[in-house]
């Protein structure tokens, strides 16, 4: 089973980036699929992004052109880039990577993210 660590998480002024990491216990090749998701106060889990095997990104309309996904295959981690931060952007952001072989999903425990207007 994978172990999923989410950080970079924290507190920053509306316009402002941060770098989120996500490190998985090890290499597992039968994911195929890594992404993030987020969840503000009260409000049900949205998709963010996504990145596949094979490097092809795809992200939500609320944060394309603001946010990067990007993968280290050597350190087994996965990124968020986040750019010009919005209010409407903290949540805590949830790591999730999908493994073929059991046909399932893994889930980080999560870290916050809050931007101050």
């Amino acid at each position: 089973q994978v172990r999923l660590a989410e950080s970079g998480g924290g507190l920053v002024h509306y316009g402002g980036s941060l770098k989120l990491s996500c490190a998985a216990s090890a290499n597992f090749p039968s994911i195929n699929t890594w992404g993030w998701y987020r969840q503000a106060p009260g409000m049900k889990r949205d998709w963010v992004a996504t990145i596949s095997s094979d490097g092809d990104t795809q992200y939500s309309d609320a944060v394309k052109g603001r946010f990067t996904i990007s993968r280290d295959d050597a350190k087994n981690t996965i990124y968020l880039q986040m750019n010009s931060l919005e209010p409407d952007d903290t949540a805590v952001y949830l790591c999730t990577a999908h493994d073929t072989f059991v046909n399932g999903d893994y889930w980080g425990q999560g870290t916050t993210v809050t931007v101050s207007s």
